[in-house]
């Protein structure tokens, strides 16, 4: 009887952050526990500032979760790039069916041919994905090429043919 009471009263009550208060008939509250003891969730409610849906997700999720594969792999594939990027003159981030990208290595292999160029052909990695989202992270640039010169990042294939108008590739890869 008791709670036949608090139910039904709980029907028509609505916290103070507009959170409507569970009742005992609805047997698909989304609150567990707590649908049992309206009285406890509204009171609950009153002690928050945030809307308590809110916290009680928040409040779910654990405080010190492990990285997951993806981040795993993310972190790896930083350190990658970064490495890449320090250990060569000329590293260009490039997707081997891309004509941009054709054009930026052709610019390379025709007018700068002794410069140490690493080329690397995102879509033949295996991590390939993982490393372009490294670069959108590291450089804000997703596509390709993605051209770096003494760890300097320049662009892509309209970055680097304005460049070598200007006559600026020369003196970077010699820096």
């Amino acid at each position: 009887m008791i709670s036949r009471a608090i139910s039904e009263k709980a029907d028509d009550e609505i916290c103070h952050h507009g959170i409507e208060i569970p009742s005992l008939r609805s047997s698909r509250s989304s609150r567990g526990s707590l649908r049992m003891f309206p009285h406890l969730y509204k009171a609950a409610a009153r002690r928050f500032t945030a809307p308590l849906s809110f916290v009680l997700f928040s409040s779910s999720v654990p405080s010190s979760s492990r990285p997951s594969p993806r981040q795993l792999q993310l972190m790896a594939s930083k350190d990658f790039v970064n490495d890449t990027i320090a250990k060569n003159v000329v590293t260009i981030f490039s997707k081997s069916y891309c004509p941009y990208c054709k054009r930026a290595k052709g610019l390379f292999a025709s007018e700068y041919k002794d410069a140490q160029v690493k080329i690397l052909e995102l879509d033949e990695m295996e991590d390939g994905s993982a490393i372009q989202s490294a670069l959108e992270e590291l450089t804000g640039q997703r596509t390709v090429p993605n051209i770096f010169i003494n760890e300097k990042h320049i662009g892509g294939c309209d970055a680097i043919v304005a460049l070598h108008g200007k006559g600026g590739i020369a003196p970077l890869i010699q820096a």
